[in-house]
């Protein structure tokens, strides 16, 4: 049994939340929350009600694939932990794939398919993205990386970062470019994503870290502040 065949599970929550089911390599039905902020209160809930829909468990499923971003640490953290356990519980292989990877899939996969370098950007937060380049044949050429927007090649855009700096990327979106993963293609096509393991691609530093040494707790305090302030975009 190839990983595509069987009912296939896909999960993503580098840029919100997007789960999607596929069935002998054909997409069937898939859910997306936009919101970046409700990965703990949405992802299982969102997962158990497409399976419910087609009347299919988590032991009914083939392959469980999950993004492994790049993305913010708490999304892709969550994500990967949800897909690994639900693979534990139900006794279901799991596997890795690049966030940026599935988008590109779709665009090329679509009826608006580039015919030259392309980039893709998803939201990073702190006034970044991130991003990567596939060329004509769908192959990424350069990235991960994350940048500030105004840092990303000359090409035309794709991807979830086109909705946060519209104005930066005025001229540069494609025809038909992708807005969102669509996690339904992505478990229908797994076959053709490197598989990436399941070590999440974060690219920076998650925002708190628990400390080596002792410090004292002014010191603390004072970092602790300078983070606050350079949370957000």
């Amino acid at each position: 049994m190839n990983e595509a065949s069987g009912w296939v599970l896909a999960v993503d929550t580098a840029s919100g939340i997007n789960v999607g089911l596929a069935h002998d390599g054909q997409p069937i039905d898939s859910r997306t929350e936009l919101s970046s902020r409700k990965h703990v209160e949405e992802l299982m809930p969102m997962i158990d009600d497409l399976l419910g829909a087609h009347a299919v468990t988590a032991r009914d499923l083939s392959l469980i694939a999950v993004g492994i971003g790049p993305g913010p640490f708490t999304g892709l953290r969550i994500g990967i932990v949800t897909a690994r356990t639900l693979g534990v519980v139900a006794g279901v292989p799991v596997r890795g794939f690049g966030s940026l990877d599935a988008i590109a899939l779709a665009w090329f996969a679509s009826d608006a398919r580039p015919d030259g370098d392309v980039v893709v950007a998803t939201d990073a937060r702190r006034k970044e993205l991130y991003w990567a380049t596939y060329d004509a044949s769908g192959e990424r050429q350069s990235g991960p990386a994350v940048t500030v927007p105004g840092g990303l090649p000359m090409l035309p855009v794709g991807g979830p970062g086109i909705e946060v700096y519209p104005d930066v990327f005025t001229g540069l979106v494609a025809p038909g470019a992708p807005r969102q993963l669509d996690a339904a293609l992505t478990a229908a096509r797994i076959d053709d994503l490197p598989d990436t393991g399941l070590e999440p691609a974060y690219l920076r530093k998650p925002d708190a870290e628990v400390p080596h040494t002792r410090k004292s707790a002014l010191a603390s305090t004072k970092k602790l502040r300078v983070a606050y302030r350079q949370e957000g975009r």
